[in-house]
């Protein structure tokens, strides 16, 4: 608000009696333009006021309201009629509006009749005893009803101490008083359920309101007195003040009651179910990220928070983008280089895994299934990892080594019993995994039927191990041996590998900070770890996926939603 007094008289004196153009005194002042023109229109400065409040669906009916609160007779003990009552009357009349926008227009004529009186009690603060008697019984008896309030409005506006800031301020202070006075009367209960419902009039709900107020919890008497102050007529900042709460909460309690009343208000939280604890929606998640966009239609390369979002939302499973980039991060998974394949790029990755549940939820006591993968080539030299480590102590790995050796794992996993068979190949080729399916099927010759399930590497599917495949099982019922059926991954997949896991925890295990000094003490070390894993789940056939010695990634079972595979390794 612009309110130098001085430069809003030059100006004026520079347009109306100069004539400098407007466009000129911008430039010079640097006052906007909207501002000059406010100058022109006002002689003074004029200070910002409350906009007076309409009430454009009571203009019919504002005369009426005026008689009905004017015709009380003091004198004959009639009440003033209530802002319910008044709306009755206006409903018999036509009036379609709602009681709140009578009890509004109502209490903003008692502010204004509240103010004069002030004004009143300014102006008596002038005048002698007698004479402020004489004034104060005149008005009391309505004796000169409209030159009283006249000469009221007079006082309140123009003449009299009440325009001073410092009336102003005192004045504010009085209605506060009052408020606080009125609230604390209630909570003393001081002023009775009979009285409070000649006050406030027609409430609904009063009863409930009263004996939650009366009986109810601290948070139950706050609600309540917070409605009852508000149908009374009192400032938000005062009843906040007075409860000690702030005005979004004092306002969620007026919402409450104006939507379902009482019930509403004193209804209970109900716990949320918090998304993020939803074991299902997790699952979803992680098995929609591990295929490719354009599976669900949707034209992206990669998955964003937003397309998630969508497709989840299109299987029946809404979740807002915060939540999936919640489950997601506190799964570990982060946005990295495409070095770590965390999508499979198959087109057909949904029939592989629909085949791949398949066989397992029909597996039968006489067929086991084998998940078969490579560990390596890796070095046998001084390895880096995490450990405890004293304080001051800096543990440091050569960047340049002599290698002792090198090292290829081939395993396979059999998921029935969680038993892993092993052996150490020179290379990666389908001549191994012949020597693989050949020890399978004689440390099983009791099974009727062997799945093996592997990545989509070219040596898993090359034409001489299908050839042998072939072979083996035309042969098979001759020899009573078992059939050799495969069940590939999809490619790039390899995170469905749950052999993954278990290569995860013996790198963890044996290869992390480790130092061999011969490739035979390496292969020591970790066939030593398969045996002791083996030999614990012949132990114990139920899953030992806490026990400290195996640390792997994902429990060994299959999932659609896990990520078997070790970032470390590929």
């Amino acid at each position: 608000m612009y309110s130098d007094t001085d430069q809003w008289l030059r100006i004026r004196h520079r347009i109306l009696v100069e004539g400098v153009s407007r466009k000129q005194v911008v430039r010079d002042t640097g006052i906007s333009i909207n501002t000059v023109r406010k100058m022109l229109r006002y002689p003074q400065p004029v200070s910002y006021g409350p906009k007076q409040r309409t009430f454009p669906k009571l203009g019919p009916y504002i005369d009426m309201i005026r008689r009905m609160l004017k015709n009380e007779d003091v004198a004959s003990g009639t009440p003033i009629p209530s802002p319910h009552e008044i709306y009755e009357r206006m409903r018999e009349q036509g009036y379609s509006g709602s009681c709140g926008t009578v009890r509004n227009y109502v209490s903003s004529l008692k502010h204004k009749e509240r103010r004069l009186w002030e004004a009143a009690y300014d102006h008596t603060k002038l005048l002698d005893r007698r004479s402020a008697v004489t004034f104060l019984v005149r008005l009391a008896r309505r004796t000169c009803s409209s030159k009283a309030q006249r000469a009221l409005s007079e006082l309140s506006t123009t003449g009299g101490p009440a325009a001073d800031n410092t009336a102003e301020a005192y004045q504010e202070e009085l209605s506060n008083r009052a408020a606080f006075t009125w609230m604390r009367k209630v909570l003393q209960k001081k002023i009775s359920g009979a009285a409070l419902r000649g006050e406030l009039g027609g409430v609904r709900d009063l009863s409930t309101l009263l004996n939650n107020f009366y009986e109810g919890r601290l948070s139950e008497r706050n609600r309540s007195l917070a409605v009852l102050a508000n149908i009374r007529g009192w400032k938000a900042d005062t009843i906040c003040t007075f409860l000690g709460i702030d005005r979004k909460t004092y306002h969620s309690y007026l919402q409450a009651f104006g939507q379902g009343g009482a019930e509403t208000l004193f209804a209970g939280r109900t716990a949320a179910s918090r998304k993020l604890d939803d074991e299902g929606l997790k699952s979803l998640i992680f098995a929609t990220l591990h295929k490719p966009p354009r599976n669900y239609g949707v034209n992206r390369t990669t998955w964003t928070m937003a397309t998630l979002s969508h497709v989840l939302s299109d299987k029946g499973h809404p979740a807002c983008r915060d939540t999936i980039r919640k489950i997601v991060h506190q799964a570990g998974w982060r946005w990295r280089k495409a070095r770590i394949v965390l999508t499979s790029t198959d087109p057909d990755y949904s029939e592989k895994l629909d085949r791949l549940r398949s066989v397992l939820s029909r597996l039968q006591p006489d067929e086991a299934f084998f998940s078969i993968d490579e560990f390596g080539p890796f070095a046998v030299k001084m390895h880096g990892g995490r450990a405890l480590t004293p304080p001051g102590e800096l543990r440091t790995v050569p960047q340049r080594q002599k290698s002792h050796g090198c090292l290829i794992i081939t395993a396979a996993l059999e998921l029935s019993q969680n038993r892993i068979t092993h052996f150490y190949s020179e290379k990666k080729n389908t001549t191994e995994m012949i020597r693989m399916a050949e020890a399978l099927v004689e440390t099983c010759p009791a099974y009727r039927t062997l799945y093996l399930s592997w990545d989509a590497a070219s040596w898993h599917m090359s034409k001489r191990l299908r050839g042998w495949i072939a072979k083996h099982n035309a042969s098979a019922h001759l020899c009573i041996r078992p059939l050799v059926v495969t069940v590939p991954l999809p490619a790039g997949a390899q995170f469905l590998n749950v052999i993954e896991s278990v290569f995860s925890g013996m790198a963890r295990a044996v290869i992390h900070n480790s130092n061999y000094s011969s490739v035979n003490e390496a292969k020591a070390a970790i066939d030593r770890y398969f045996a002791e894993r083996n030999a614990d789940f012949e132990a114990h056939p139920k899953r030992a996926g806490e026990k400290i010695w195996r640390c792997e990634r994902q429990p060994a079972v299959f999932s659609a939603a896990n990520n078997c595979k070790d970032s470390n390794y590929r």
